[in-house]
């Protein structure tokens, strides 16, 4: 059996979408979830220093931390797990996940050296595989289609808001917590300290997920016996023979990852090492722009592709990640060029307004070429590949820079603008190839699939 045997089954109503009431009840639900991933995913980034310290080990060694340590599991684990919740219960997934990488935050707390810290690095990782794939794939099942952009962009603020949140409280945590001695174990840093505390939101997190239901599954293909299930062999010849619209959009998306997250990954430590700011000023300042402008820019983004789809850019999605992107260029190289704190975290503030400006669109672009039971699959080989370039190797290619080709921690800012100027551009010119196959696919989708409002 192939692809072509597969039919949509009976189109998705308005009515059988439920109470908008309660679908976006499940998205707030989830976007919480997103929030403490994103929290216990990015407090390192605040802890380097300290941590550096404290375990004797390189920016590289911290790098690896950082991204590939978190993302070779996170990623790898992605796509068996996607795959389990496109055919069982996702939220019950999720609450498992959620347990997972929380006990694995703390766990982080109590590493004594660089492997110690490595392993819960990858346990963090392996958990937080659980979430998104099967919170998109339950997003698009309580929502019609023209409603999706803007359920996906509250969901991702999670990004923003749990960056924020890493910043903010780990700034603050250690500049008022002390040494303090733990039972059983001695001696703790109040950098041990922090991945402690912020393991713990996890546990309500869980008890909230055990509130909302599995939905009933919307646009299904079935064959002609009435079967849904496809094999991953099925799935991987269905992206195949859609690469030209798959292929340019996750390569995009998986540029702009690289830049993001390994500005990200450094941005507070540029900050102290070449301003002198202190953990809990960059801290403030970093976390407060990350909720503001990225949130801000989230929805805004979410908002022009309606505005766009209403005049009749079927492809409204991909032409909001291909201008995001491109306005990322001046912007990401500029801003640690600059000679004030000032200036260099105005020019961030826009980075992180245009870095969220498309990834509600990026979503569900792939969402709406996707049938449902290739949903969560297509979002763990999309969350793959990005999070792999992004979190993988962004980090790591400034620290690169930094220590092998400058030699020199101080310039870290230089690095960071190699990241943009290399990154971006190439995710600029694979958007741009993309529009026209993406657009062949919509039409496919809703001669075969589309489960329309």
């Amino acid at each position: 059996m192939n692809m072509n045997d597969f039919k949509h089954a009976a189109a998705a109503t308005e009515e059988q979408y439920g109470s908008p009431t309660y679908a976006w009840y499940v998205v707030i639900i989830l976007l919480f979830a997103y929030v403490t991933s994103f929290l216990d995913r990015t407090i390192l980034t605040l802890l380097v220093e300290p941590i550096r310290e404290t375990l004797n080990i390189t920016d590289l060694q911290l790098s690896l931390l950082h991204g590939f340590a978190f993302a070779v599991f996170y990623v790898s684990l992605g796509v068996p797990i996607a795959r389990f919740a496109d055919s069982h219960n996702r939220v019950k997934l999720i609450s498992a996940g959620v347990l997972v990488w929380s006990v694995m935050t703390a766990f982080c707390g109590l590493a004594r050296n660089f492997t110690h810290m490595f392993l819960a690095r990858v346990g963090v990782g392996i958990g937080e595989a659980t979430l998104s794939p099967a919170a998109y794939s339950i997003i698009s099942d309580y929502f019609p289609v023209e409603k999706r952009p803007r359920a996906f962009s509250v969901y991702q603020t999670g990004i923003y808001v749990g960056m924020g949140l890493a910043m903010i409280i780990g700034g603050y945590v250690i500049a008022v917590v002390p040494s303090i001695n733990m039972p059983f174990y001695g001696p703790m840093e109040p950098w041990q300290v922090v991945f402690l505390l912020v393991g713990l939101p996890g546990l309500l997190v869980f008890l909230l997920l055990r509130t909302i239901r599995e939905p009933e599954r919307k646009g299904m293909m079935v064959d002609a016996e009435g079967n849904t299930t496809i094999s991953f062999r099925e799935v991987l010849s269905f992206i195949g023979a859609r690469r030209g619209a798959y292929g340019y959009v996750i390569g995009g998306v998986a540029a702009k990852s690289l830049a993001f997250y390994g500005v990200a990954a450094w941005l507070p430590t540029y900050f102290i090492r070449t301003f002198g700011w202190d953990a809990q000023t960059i801290g403030l300042w970093y976390g407060l722009a990350s909720i503001i402008f990225g949130v801000i820019g989230i929805n805004t983004g979410s908002t022009v592709s309606v505005w766009l789809r209403n005049r009749g850019y079927i492809d409204a999605n991909v032409r909001i990640c291909l201008g995001a992107e491109a306005c990322l260029i001046p912007i990401g190289i500029l801003a640690s060029l600059m000679p004030t704190p000032e200036l260099s975290m105005m020019f961030y503030c826009g980075f992180i307004f245009f870095a969220s400006f498309s990834v509600g669109c990026q979503a569900a672009a792939l969402q709406e070429i996707t049938p449902n039971q290739l949903r969560a699959q297509v979002s763990a080989i999309y969350l793959f590949c990005t999070n792999m370039v992004g979190i993988g190797f962004g980090p790591t290619f400034i620290a690169f820079f930094t220590d092998v080709v400058f030699k020199n921690d101080a310039l870290v800012g230089y690095s960071m603008s190699i990241a943009v100027a290399f990154a971006c551009p190439i995710g600029v010119f694979l958007f741009w190839r993309g529009l026209k196959p993406y657009r062949k696919c919509l039409d496919l989708a809703k001669q075969n699939y589309a489960a329309p409002s």
